[in-house]
């Protein structure tokens, strides 16, 4: 086994103080006389290598997630270090270490998608605790490998108790109890640190309960190093450090910052606040050793990547990798696997012998919606209209944009609603339509500089969970006409949709996300009966925002599935199929690690689908169990049209446990109700689907 301790602190010995306060930059610069090439840190890989060229888009992660599947998560985490891979053998062969171009890649996000209003949600894995920590793992092997050498190095962001307002992000204090920190904000981290091994911690803008995250003592040293003994690199998110006496008001000078931040663990800034730490050094502020520690653990990170051997085992991979067919293949497929059906009234699949059909909608044939954030640059765009086309080559398509996604016209010069009667008019010639709406990065996402604003409509956290006013005249217009519509919603989060689900001419409703580069050839698979819908919420979608906490608020009363006490649209863990499920002969036994589940599912209908089969516990007696319900297992599996299968889980044992008000996991009860089936076990979910999980009650 390689010493990577040794060779890093072997190397930093031989560098001057000032060398190595260099190296913890997130620009490195080279030390030529110690064979140090320059190194960015900064890349990005939420869902495929992001600004930095040709790469494979997959789903955006909110996508991903609603999968359901830790296999497919690591798949899709080994392509994209795959291409890492390629694409830093290729740049650096031509000396081009530009940013964006490293093996350091800023993902996966595990922050909680607590509120459906902040923007950057759909960069996340959704609402609940357990299912990103378990989809965060599986991405971060993936993306890690299990080779000599770290194939890319993952870093789980942003630490922690983060999720709006974006707004705010640079002066914000998320206040979080014991209970709520321990229970919701960082289990996801604790597994990516003690299961995954992650390689980076990244973290996060605001302060949490007063200490900014990126200098926190009870973030950085007593959990992350302390309690979890983190042994990889600790980096701020991009000009974090500035924001301690800029915003934040915990120190007076930036020489004072960086000196805090160093003091507290972190040994990558992103941005420009270390060029301080020799002056902090030179005032007293910061030890020779802390610079000196900060300094081994970036370079022990690099010799794990093998930027050093002569025998990394990744050297090899070709550029022929990038974005091949294969990897595009998988993205594809992630897509089909990813989108919810939310509604069907039969419509669906639409038949290929149709003689016309109408596609509507700013989504429709628009590039925005495909990518989400932090994306690349795909070799190809397949769009919802061109999927249709390439799916149903019959069928005559009268296409209409329909509307502006957020502006009240298309055409500048034009009168408001300037596409209506044009929509209008197709949708009654087609007599059937497959309505496209939604957002795109545009209107939810990162908080915008005031020079990066893409035009007065742009946004980063939505004020409410309406879709924009533009899209719900084109609904109503298209709804006055009585033709049967199917409306595919293109979002990274949770919108309103109840008004629609209620609509007797809304035939179905598709939650199509944002579904990676040709994810409108999924999308269009989907409605013709090629693929069959599977996947599966993780989120829950409200019937609207009116009555929710601030978002500010970072109490989960009532938030979540796990917390909410109103009625939702459609629950977390919903999604419906061209088939149906039926469970039966559940058993639960005690097993090594937990206990373990199996039952009986059959494919009652006439289509092979994929089924996912989810497990909710609740301890029974404890006061301190959430308000519901909590997801302690799930698996993904095909079942073949009028076949049976029988499945087993294992429901760990750390899901038996509670969170006390102090944010202490403890054992607290004996007798468990567990529920097994393809949804929650809440009214809603049954009310759906006419269907409501196996329930027993155990002792463990």
């Amino acid at each position: 086994m390689t010493d990577f301790e040794k060779q890093a602190r072997e190397l930093v010995d031989k560098m001057t103080l000032e060398e190595k306060a260099s190296q913890l930059n997130f620009d490195a610069p080279a030390i030529p006389r110690l064979g140090i090439p320059r190194y960015h840190w900064w890349n990005e890989a939420l869902h495929g290598l992001a600004r930095a060229g040709t790469a494979t888009m997959f789903p955006q992660s909110i996508a991903l997630a609603a999968m359901f599947d830790t296999e497919e998560m690591e798949k899709i985490g080994d392509i994209i270090s795959t291409e890492a891979r390629a694409k830093y053998n290729a740049y650096s062969s031509e000396d081009d270490r530009d940013i964006y171009k490293g093996l350091t890649l800023w993902s996966p996000n595990v922050n909680i998608f607590r509120d459906p209003r902040w923007g950057r949600g759909h960069e996340t894995y959704g609402e609940d605790p357990y299912l990103t920590s378990r989809l965060g793992v599986a991405f971060i092997k993936g993306i890690q490998g299990d080779g000599k050498y770290l194939k890319a190095a993952a870093c789980a962001k942003h630490f922690a108790v983060h999720s709006g307002p974006e707004e705010l992000r640079h002066e914000f204090d998320a206040v979080v109890s014991d209970k709520d920190l321990w229970e919701t904000y960082l289990p996801a981290f604790q597994a990516c640190v003690e299961e995954a091994g992650v390689e980076g911690v990244m973290g996060a803008y605001n302060r949490t309960n007063g200490e900014p995250c990126c200098g926190s003592k009870l973030l950085m040293k007593d959990i992350l190093r302390g309690k979890w003994d983190f042994q990889g690199y600790f980096t701020s998110d991009c000009w974090a450090i500035k924001d301690f006496h800029e915003n934040h008001h915990v120190t007076d000078t930036a020489t004072e910052s960086a000196a805090l931040a160093l003091k507290m663990g972190c040994d990558i800034n992103c941005g420009n606040t270390y060029l301080k730490v020799m002056q902090a050094y030179q005032e007293g502020l910061v030890t020779e050793e802390d610079i000196t520690e900060a300094a081994i653990r970036v370079m022990r990170t690099r010799f794990k990547l093998g930027l050093f051997a002569d025998d990394c085992e990744y050297d090899k991979i070709s550029y022929e990798e990038v974005a091949c067919k294969k990897h595009r293949q998988a993205a594809i497929q992630a897509a089909e696997r990813s989108v919810v059906l939310l509604k069907n009234d039969g419509i669906l699949p639409l038949k290929k012998d149709m003689e016309k059909l109408a596609v509507i909608g700013p989504n429709a044939d628009s590039r925005w919606p495909l990518i989400g954030n932090y994306h690349g640059t795909a070799p190809r765009y397949v769009t919802v209209l061109e999927g249709i086309e390439m799916v149903a080559e019959d069928i005559r398509i009268h296409y209409s944009e329909g509307c502006h996604t957020m502006k009240d016209r298309v055409e500048e010069l034009a009168l408001p609603g300037d596409r209506l009667s044009e929509a209008v008019y197709a949708a009654k010639e087609a007599k059937t339509a497959v309505v496209c709406l939604g957002l795109d990065e545009r209107y939810e996402g990162e908080q915008h500089d005031v020079g990066n604003r893409i035009d007065e409509t742009s946004m980063a956290d939505k004020p409410t969970t309406a879709l924009p006013d533009s899209q719900l005249h084109l609904l109503k217009a298209l709804i006055e006409t009585g033709v049967d519509l199917i409306v595919v919603n293109m979002t990274g989060s949770a919108v309103e949709l109840k008004w629609l689900q209620d609509t007797p001419n809304v035939k179905a409703i598709l939650q199509g996300w944002y579904p990676g580069a040709e994810g409108g050839l999924a999308i269009a698979r989907i409605l013709f009966g090629e693929v069959n819908p599977s996947g599966k919420l993780p989120v829950t979608f409200y019937a609207s925002s009116e009555g929710m906490l601030p978002i500010t608020d970072y109490s989960m009363k009532g938030r979540t599935y796990r917390y909410m006490e109103s009625k939702p649209m459609y629950p977390f863990g919903y999604g419906l199929s061209y088939t149906r499920f039926a469970y039966s002969d559940l058993k639960t036994e005690t097993a090594e690690g937990g206990v373990k589940i199996t039952v009986t599912v059959e494919n009652t209908g006439a289509v092979d689908g994929d089924e996912v089969t989810e497990v909710y516990i609740k301890d029974i007696k404890s006061p301190f169990e959430v308000r519901n319900h909590h997801l302690a297992a799930f698996k993904r599996f095909h079942v073949k049209a009028g076949e049976k299968q029988t499945i087993e889980l294992l429901i760990p044992q750390k899901q038996f446990m509670v969170v006390n008000d102090q944010g202490e996991r403890i054992k607290d009860g004996t007798e468990f109700a567990v529920y097994v089936g393809g949804t929650q076990p809440d009214a809603r979910s049954e009310e759906l689907t006419g269907q409501r999980p196996l329930e027993t009650v155990i002792q463990y």
